[in-house]
């Protein structure tokens, strides 16, 4: 009977990474987790999949319409797959909360899938990467959440971006501010943040166009538009909108948030205060963050916020929370765009290549390439029955920089002969210092 041949494809949404992206991938991660231990912040690891009642009714009507739900035959319980990285925290935190130490101080690197309709950029599976810090609510921790994303995005060599800075309770009061009746304040921060999008005009009608009032809409625009540097910006909130509750903790949060940064030795000219900046999801309950690339202006790469409510949907009394997320494809991407990249990240883990000369050879090319390893080195044996020209070109290909060879000749010295492919520089070594001398060869 025929084998039925399959056509090799992909679902939409969904990629393969070849060594070569992976290499990269692996770079950006690495740095990013060196951050994160650098700020005290533990590794965490959740199911991909979630009980359907944990996910459902935290995100907003609109993103839940792209959760996945999967369920096996027979079985009873609803699962679905996990949306992000958050509402899981947030269920650990509650079903450990007598093993957990707080502050409770976490980062999880994952995939987390959404039924997005997939376009350049946007993809159903893709990796989230998230800092949190559980348990704390001063603007202490935000500074530090803050720090993170600094810290990380220049040692990954991005030198032109900003950290937009805003607080939920101070949109809050614009809203009351502007007189945006309070049924009203969904569809004003839908429409402002946008702002970065379809600029002022475009907000000023689209706000008309739902039913909000000419004066309240001017009103608003006015406040928002007002941008001054630094603490000159909650000084002009204050000076507007100080009679409002909401204003006066808000801008209050943020004070205290500015004050942690400077002692924290964070350079001002990575952050800045937007009153245009909305994060999108729910929860979130003071103050927000989102991080643009400037020059060029490639849009956000970071998001995040303080959400202290969100803990309490799975325990009795709620936790304050706040971390952020940081849009690690989007930033794996850029690296190429900007070029940031190392120029060898590209090629291959392998250091040596142990060729085999033949058959009779072998048995001394394998026990080579284990005293190669026993060393550190990483090494590849060579494993098809090819003359060494095929071998060398095989070496060459994957990028292998240094090729050593054990022919009849060397064997009976007891030595080794290594070549280094870039430059063809070669060494005839004894075995006894072979690991040494590749290393050097390798600078």
């Amino acid at each position: 009977m025929t084998a039925v041949k399959i056509k090799p494809r992909l679902p939409k949404g969904m990629r393969d990474f070849l060594p070569n992206e992976m290499l990269k991938r692996e770079y950006v991660f690495d740095i990013v987790r060196q951050v994160f231990h650098l700020y005290g912040f533990e590794p965490l690891q959740t199911p991909v999949l979630e009980l359907k009642e944990t996910l459902m009714g935290k995100y907003g009507e609109d993103a839940e319409k792209l959760i996945y739900h999967a369920q096996h035959p027979g079985g009873k319980e609803e699962v679905a797959l996990r949306y992000d990285l958050t509402v899981p925290l947030s269920r650990v935190v509650a079903l450990y909360e007598n093993e957990i130490a707080l502050p409770f101080k976490r980062y999880q690197l994952s995939p987390v899938w959404r039924a997005e309709r997939p376009q350049r950029g946007r993809y159903r599976e893709f990796y989230q990467c998230d800092a949190d810090i559980v348990g704390i609510a001063s603007m202490s921790a935000d500074a530090e959440i803050l720090g993170v994303v600094v810290t990380a995005l220049r040692r990954l060599g991005f030198q032109q971006f900003s950290v937009k800075i805003n607080n939920r309770k101070l949109l809050t009061a614009i809203g009351q501010y502007a007189g945006v009746p309070r049924d009203q304040l969904g569809d004003l921060y839908r429409s402002v943040d946008k702002f970065d999008k379809i600029g002022a005009d475009g907000v000023r009608k689209e706000l008309l166009e739902r039913g909000i009032e000419s004066e309240a809409v001017a009103r608003m625009m006015e406040l928002i538009q007002a941008r001054q540097p630094g603490l000159s910006s909650l000084d002009y909130a204050e000076e507007m909108m100080g009679n409002f509750p909401a204003a006066q903790e808000g801008i209050r949060e943020l004070r205290e948030l500015a004050g942690h940064l400077a002692d924290a030795n964070i350079p001002p000219q990575f952050y800045e205060f937007d009153f245009t900046m909305v994060r999108g999801l729910g929860y979130y309950t003071g103050p927000i963050f989102e991080t643009v690339i400037t020059e060029p202006n490639l849009g956000s790469v970071t998001g995040g916020g303080r959400y202290d409510d969100l803990v309490g949907l799975f325990r009795k009394e709620s936790l304050p929370t706040t971390g952020t997320s940081l849009g690690i494809e989007r930033i794996i991407d850029l690296m190429d765009i900007l070029n940031l990249y190392p120029p060898d990240i590209v090629g291959t883990v392998v250091q040596v290549l142990v060729s085999v000369f033949n058959d009779d050879t072998r048995r001394d090319s394998t026990r080579l390439a284990a005293e190669l390893r026993a060393a550190g080195v990483n090494t590849e044996l060579y494993l098809q029955d090819k003359n060494l020209g095929k071998q060398f070109n095989y070496a060459d290909k994957k990028r292998i920089p240094l090729v050593a060879v054990l022919g009849p000749e060397e064997i009976a010295a007891g030595a080794v002969k290594l070549k280094r492919l870039n430059d063809g520089a070669e060494m005839t070594v004894s075995r006894g210092q072979v690991g040494a001398k590749v290393q050097e060869m390798l600078g």
